[in-house]
């Protein structure tokens, strides 16, 4: 049983009827999910996941509305000890998207921390696009809520 909490906190950030994933090379795995990461002691979620918008994309974001957390037991992938809590915002942003955006899956040098990102309609989104199973939930709910509006 694990003995720790693992928060991460994550954005939702759709443009053009895409949506942003961020695919990474973690522990020697291929891992597509959302932009994001984890939450640091002192730190609120919402400052959390600005600052982590603003690491990973060099990009600006506000909150639009909180959308999801994790309602059920997830124990981490990478670590036993470690029961994982993701919250997931809406996010806009606050200036121009300039960040690198690849057409294919791990556009990257694969080595530990590499990490690309790239755009994938909500028409279109499937279960298995995304690897963890909190994402994949979340995917499902964006499919439902997003689908037939024009975001």
């Amino acid at each position: 049983m694990p003995k720790r909490f693992n928060v991460r906190v994550y954005g939702i950030l759709i443009h053009n009827n895409a949506l942003l994933v961020s695919d990474e090379f973690i522990k020697r795995n291929k891992i597509t999910k959302l932009p994001g990461g984890g939450l640091e002691f002192g730190e609120g979620t919402i400052d959390c996941l600005v600052r982590e918008f603003r690491e990973e994309l060099g990009l600006e974001v506000e909150i639009a509305e909180h959308f999801y957390t994790t309602d059920f037991y997830v124990a981490s992938s990478f670590d036993t000890n470690s029961q994982v809590i993701s919250i997931y915002y809406l996010v806009k942003p606050l200036g121009k998207m300039n960040f690198a955006v690849s057409d294919k899956a791990h556009n990257y040098e694969k080595k530990e921390g590499a990490q690309s990102f790239r755009w994938i309609q909500v028409s279109e989104l499937k279960e298995n696009d995304f690897t963890l199973i909190i994402d994949r939930k979340v995917g499902d709910l964006i499919t439902k809520r997003f689908n037939s509006k024009k975001v």
